[in-house]
């Protein structure tokens, strides 16, 4: 058995990695030629604009024509040089995907003029500052809304075709049918314009940080208490709108596991109904709900591009909207690949948690 499991950990570490590889190289190879067509044309802009000035410099100083034109060309090759442009486009492809490999975003300038909520002065400083607040408010919410779906999931799954199962059901229909950003902005309309109790833009919650004093001996807890202020409103949307539907699908999953006759034996042997619940039923259905979390836990890293909009959230989700209205490759490359990387190695752990959980599954060679 233990052999099994090695060569099974070896096996997937190994996909993983060439899936990593094909990843990041198909990546560089998209923003690479995007990039390309625009760092061209900046280094036209460049060029014209030193050109000028170089040219109008050196014929006051009487240098002659040739050595203008020379002094030109060594200025474009110069532009050219410093834009990385000079190196073959496949060059440039491998130097990108081992950047993103061995996560050196620090080499990803930010594009000239483009400001993200959360600061930083290359892709690597921007994405992890967005990543931090995405984990803080969408991971919170993740983690909320799971606990909920587990309690209200047994509960009704243990009543099944009764009034609050009915009710549940309801609620389910009716949050996913409904979109986010649209919840978010009546949200927005009735506790920060009307009540006043909410502010309009999260992300002036860096503004309200670094008023803080970092020597005050109440700093952590005024600290957990901005950004408490500021997440309030966009948390309790997330969770008003995603609760139903997460408590349903938990609902099914329990549900048909406890048609499955060690319930009936557990029930037989006279154990109480919340032993029954929670400590074996639980359990069996323990990995499809593990599943779903992991993903909601991945998904949510990556934020959500209108919802972060709307509540103005310095997350990743409207990290990457700026950057996309502003063509800033690093940041679009840089928050793809957390995003992606962060994906793929959730979906090959998930077999070991299975294995953990599901003393059903087996690995290695099947005993006779």
């Amino acid at each position: 058995m233990a052999a099994g499991i090695g060569k099974v950990i070896a096996t997937t570490i190994v996909n993983m990695l060439i899936v990593l590889i094909i990843v990041a190289l198909v990546m560089s190879t998209i923003f690479v030629i995007q990039a390309d067509t625009y760092l061209k044309g900046l280094a036209k802009e460049m060029y014209n604009l030193r050109a000028r000035q170089v040219e109008q410099q050196l014929a006051r100083a009487g240098v002659s024509k040739e050595q203008i034109r020379q002094k030109l060309e060594l200025l474009n090759k110069t532009i050219w040089e410093s834009l990385g442009l000079t190196r073959p486009i496949h060059e440039r492809i491998l130097i990108y995907a081992w950047n993103a490999i061995t996560f050196n975003f620090t080499a990803f300038p930010i594009r000239q003029g483009v400001r993200y909520p959360g600061g930083g002065n290359n892709a690597g400083e921007v994405v992890l500052n967005a990543l931090k607040a995405t984990a803080i408010l969408f991971t919170t919410a993740t983690i909320i809304v799971l606990i909920i779906a587990i309690l209200i999931g047994l509960q009704v799954a243990k009543r099944a075709g009764s009034v609050l199962d009915r009710i549940i059901i309801g609620i389910a229909l009716l949050s996913n049918s409904l979109p986010m950003w649209w919840v978010g902005i009546l949200m927005l309309l009735i506790f920060s314009y009307h009540l006043g109790i909410f502010p309009y833009a999260a992300k002036e919650v860096y503004a309200a940080l670094s008023n803080l004093d970092p020597h005050s001996p109440f700093y952590i807890f005024d600290y957990i208490k901005t950004w408490l202020y500021y997440m309030a409103l966009p948390l309790i949307t997330i969770i008003l709108v995603s609760f139903g539907g997460s408590s349903y699908i938990v609902r099914n999953i329990v549900l048909g596991t406890l048609r499955e006759d060690f319930v009936m034996v557990a029930r037989a042997k006279g154990l109480p109904e919340r032993i029954v619940l929670y400590k074996h039923v639980l359990r069996a259905a323990s990995p499809p709900i593990v599943t779903m979390t992991a993903l909601s836990l991945v998904n949510s890293l990556s934020g959500a591009i209108i919802t972060e909009t709307v509540f103005q959230w310095p997350g990743m989700g409207m990290t990457y909207w700026i950057a996309i209205q502003n063509g800033d490759t690093g940041v679009v490359m840089a928050n793809t690949w957390i995003t992606t990387f962060l994906f793929i190695v959730v979906i090959f752990t998930l077999d070991f948690i299975y294995m953990l959980l599901d003393p059903r599954v087996r690995v290695g060679k099947r005993q006779t």
